[in-house]
């Protein structure tokens, strides 16, 4: 499989190391399997013949152009982390070359793979529309506003839809590129990840922190404070909408729009989050935390914690 990597101005270089650094260590194991997939080609390309990272480090790329016959083109994410400006980097004149070349080589049908940041490239090109996708967790909220044809699942760690492949936030480039390696062989991936303790990581909802999801929304912040300030009693929306002096199709409305999600789910993961603070922090018993986050039977909580944050009370209690 020939693999291009696509490296423009400003890219993450841990990102761009991470893919670079499976794959090439995937090429490196293969032969310690009895049945080894063939050797990845592996290219670093742009648009320029000398790219920067983020941080300044200079990265010699091959021409564009060669990624005709490629297999897979890969792009990993851009450094800027802030909303309005990485709406301005994706869609402007700087990455207009890369927007088209995603667009040629989807054409084409050549796979395409993305993490982080990335995934906004390939939203602003159009590649996304119609199919899911995922992205950084904290910039769910944005992505989901400004590409509605994308179905936007950030709790994923990799989806993949269409021929494309899309990883969660930063260091979710591990994550995609050990996925490149499963395609072909699963056993030179396990071994791969074996050899670089990269634990198995199904899904971003644990690393979330539902209150910074808030804050892109007023109405949405104002419920998630009222949430906390409640937390220990049942939840009733309808009572929520009335405290905020709204009604309640307004907040379920506000909910769905920024976190595509309604307001139960969202006070569950509140509930999730205080939770496993309290078990990391106290040696208050689990039925003593679940009344406190609003659930009478312990095992409520149990069973959220185990399909929202991916984890139980006893490993986390093991955290302390």
């Amino acid at each position: 499989m020939k693999v291009a990597v696509l490296a423009l101005d400003g890219v993450f270089g841990s990102g761009l190391s991470a893919i670079l650094d499976v794959l090439h260590t995937a090429n490196a194991l293969r032969g310690e399997l009895p049945q080894p997939p063939p050797e990845w080609e592996i290219h670093t390309v742009g648009f320029r013949r000398r790219v920067t990272t983020g941080v300044g480090h200079t990265v010699h790329t091959e021409p564009a152009g060669s990624v005709a016959d490629a297999d897979l083109l890969v792009v990993p994410a851009t450094t800027e982390r802030r909303p309005d400006a990485l709406i301005t980097y994706v869609s402007g004149d700087m990455t207009r070359p890369a927007r088209g070349l995603l667009t040629e080589v989807r054409s084409a049908g050549t796979p395409v793979a993305s993490a982080c940041t990335g995934t906004f490239l390939l939203a602003e090109s159009g590649v996304l529309d119609g199919r899911r996708a995922t992205t950084s967790w904290w910039l769910s909220p944005v992505f989901r506003a400004r590409y509605p044809a994308v179905g936007l699942d950030e709790t994923s760690m990799v989806t993949v839809s269409g021929g494309i492949t899309t990883a969660g936030a930063a260091f979710a480039h591990l994550d995609l590129a050990l996925s490149v390696v499963r395609t072909a062989s699963p056993a030179l991936a396990e071994l791969v990840s074996r050899y670089l303790v990269v634990d198995d990581r199904p899904s971003q909802a644990a690393y979330a922190i539902p209150a910074a999801l808030a804050q892109s929304d007023p109405t949405v912040s104002a419920f998630e404070r009222w949430a906390r300030e409640h937390l220990h009693e049942p939840l009733v929306v309808s009572e929520a909408a009335r405290a905020l002096g709204i009604s309640e199709r307004t907040l379920q409305r506000a909910v769905s729009r920024t976190l595509g999600t309604t307001p139960v789910r969202f006070v569950q993961d509140l509930r999730v989050e205080q939770a496993s603070h309290l078990l990391r922090t106290t040696t208050l018993p689990l039925p003593v935390i679940a009344r406190r986050v609003g659930y009478e039977n312990p095992g409520t909580l149990r069973l959220l914690l185990r399909t929202r944050a991916g984890t139980t009370a006893t490993s986390l209690r093991g955290r302390a």
